[in-house]
């Protein structure tokens, strides 16, 4: 006897998700909420954001591992250490950028630089795995920020301990330094410590590279400036439109931490600040604004102004190699970074 099966029994097809937003390249986002930043873009240049693995040898004068700071939450750091140190050594915590939505601190293309940057300027770099929006929408990525410095105060003060840090760092030089985005959140960083009872820690400076201030109408430079593959219009658009809280525009004080929105600067309390901006940066002319303001508000901060190079520069591996103003600029730059970490 045949059986009859009703139309119930079938199972339904599998509705495949649709991509509703994509950030070319890098990251594309699907109507159920997943995010996928697998890279698609040329494949000659996916080793810059691939893992570089951690290694306890040292590799060209630095060795590397990752750390869990907190068991509840998970958050860790990559520590870099240089092979060479006599007294106790600065820390430089670092803050990755990505436009607070892509990377990771063991991308290649910050491994290659930072741990340069440890071994040039002779530091400990503490780097923050940040949680990304649209996931985690700011301040997700401020909060991680704050509370891996607080766990150097809590290393400083002996109620953690993390055996390169606490036996090799001098938690009386410990600076703050970030890319892009991570540059955003070193000021917040900085300003908030303004208000904390640090000690023993003592925070010796702020390095913000080429930050994400921008402010929500256009300004000259990003009408006129070229783009690159680490700043495009459409990827500031769409990475901020990601990041801050809905409803917010860029005007928010994280991204436009001089604008009537965010706190009076002359009433931070903030340590001496390197201020790194890239002549043909997009964002060149916020950044300026921030600088401007700063100096207006008697701040302590330096300008370096690197010629003839565009946003994160120096996070172009194939551009540091190949070209020789890349390249340069590149060195010019840690020996700055390392010349403000040994002056404070």
């Amino acid at each position: 006897m045949n059986s009859v099966q009703s139309f119930d029994s079938f199972p339904t097809p599998k509705k495949e998700k649709q991509v509703v937003e994509e950030v070319s390249g890098w990251m594309r986002v699907y109507d159920d909420g997943s995010v996928d930043r697998t890279w698609t873009g040329p494949p000659e240049v996916k080793f810059m954001a691939d893992p570089a693995p951690p290694h306890l040898n040292f590799v060209d004068g630095v060795t590397t591992k990752d750390v869990i700071i907190d068991e509840n939450s998970g958050r860790r750091v990559r520590i870099y250490l240089p092979e060479k140190y006599g007294e106790k050594l600065p820390i430089i915590l670092h803050f990755h950028g990505g436009g607070f939505c892509i990377s990771q601190p063991d991308w290649y293309m910050y491994y290659a630089v930072y741990s340069r940057l440890a071994r040039v300027a002779n530091a400990i770099v503490v780097s923050c795995y940040l949680p990304l929006a649209p996931d985690n929408r700011l301040p997700a990525a401020t909060e991680a920020g704050y509370a891996a410095f607080l766990w150097l105060r809590a290393l400083s003060r002996g109620e953690a301990r993390e055996p390169w840090l606490t036996d090799r760092g001098n938690f009386e030089k410990v600076f703050l330094i970030g890319d892009s985005s991570g540059a955003n959140i070193v000021h917040h960083v900085a300003a908030r410590a303004g208000n904390d009872d640090l000690a023993p820690l003592k925070l010796g400076g702020a390095i913000p590279i080429h930050p994400g201030f921008c402010r929500a109408s256009r300004s000259k430079s990003e009408l006129e400036q070229p783009e690159t593959p680490f700043l495009t219009l459409a990827m500031l658009d769409k990475f901020i439109a990601f990041a801050l809280p809905e409803g917010s525009t860029k005007d928010h004080p994280i991204t436009c931490p001089m604008g009537s929105a965010a706190p009076p600067i002359s009433g931070l309390k903030l340590p001496p600040y390197l201020y790194c901006v890239a002549e043909y940066d997009l964002l060149k002319d916020t950044e300026m604004e921030f600088y401007e303001a700063m100096k207006e508000a008697n701040k302590d901060i330096e300008l370096l102004l690197n010629s003839g190079v565009g946003h994160s520069f120096y996070l172009n591996k194939i551009a540091v190699d190949m070209d020789p103003v890349t390249g340069s600029e590149t060195e010019r730059l840690l020996a700055e970074i390392a010349k403000f970490v040994e002056k404070h």
